[in-house]
């Protein structure tokens, strides 16, 4: 008699929730929960001691043997895979940094409203222009909020470039600091909003930390994600 209590205790390594079937309490993932605090020698420890332990009168259901064995290959394969693509990713991401190398000293544009303007060296960048738009009108303002300069650009369709020479509305040379740009569209006779991209001059290339990707740092925008630029020059 206590062979057989010894069999029924051992019968199944995983638990009770493992011999609960597929009812909607969810066996498998009680299952999966086990599974994460054993790694696969624990997991084959427990199935010998289940065949060595079963009560001869009343053996383990082998249609339930295969299942633990199915979760072992399963949770096994799903650990390997995350591994895999893990190192997968760090090696992209490593390649595409030493790819970005080549960027340093290259004009990139990518969405931004503010950059830092430095005495003698102009801000270009472009705006976003719907179709049909008859005017274009850019706005530069300081740091407060001030308009600095107002001026017109060929509306187009599409990415229109621009150029602030770093002059103000009087013709004065603007001191250096950080300066906002905005644009305004008029389309079919009402004005509305139109995206601004700047430019910005790539001085290093950052990885980032936890497979944040690559950054390149520039002096007229600061840090831009290598996936927000929109075009190099």
């Amino acid at each position: 008699m206590s062979t057989s209590t010894l069999g029924t205790a051992a019968a199944n390594p995983l638990g009770s929730s493992a011999t609960s079937g597929t009812g909607a309490t969810g066996g498998t993932g009680a299952n999966a929960s086990v599974m994460q605090t054993l790694n696969a020698n624990d997991f084959l420890t427990l199935m010998t001691a289940q065949l060595k332990n079963q009560d001869p009168l009343n053996p383990t259901d082998s249609n339930q043997f295969l299942s633990q064995l199915a979760q072992l290959s399963t949770v096994t394969g799903i650990s390997s895979l995350n591994s895999t693509m893990s190192n997968l990713s760090t090696s992209l991401i490593s390649s595409q940094a030493l790819t970005s190398v080549a960027l340093v000293g290259k004009s990139v544009l990518t969405s931004a409203s503010s950059a830092t303007y430095r005495s003698g060296a102009p801000i270009s960048g472009a705006v976003q222009v719907p179709a049909n738009a008859s005017s274009l009108t850019l706005n530069v303002t300081d740091s407060s909020g001030m308009l600095v300069n107002q001026f017109s650009v060929a509306p187009g369709t599409g990415l229109q470039g621009f150029t602030w020479n770093g002059t103000t509305s009087t013709g004065a040379a603007a001191p250096p600091g950080t300066y906002n740009f905005s644009a305004s569209v008029t389309v079919g006779g009402s004005s509305q909003a139109a995206a601004t991209l700047l430019d910005g001059t790539v001085a290093s290339v950052s990885l980032g930390t936890g497979g944040a990707g690559v950054t390149l740092n520039t002096s007229e925008l600061g840090p831009v994600a290598l996936s927000s630029v929109q075009q190099i020059n």
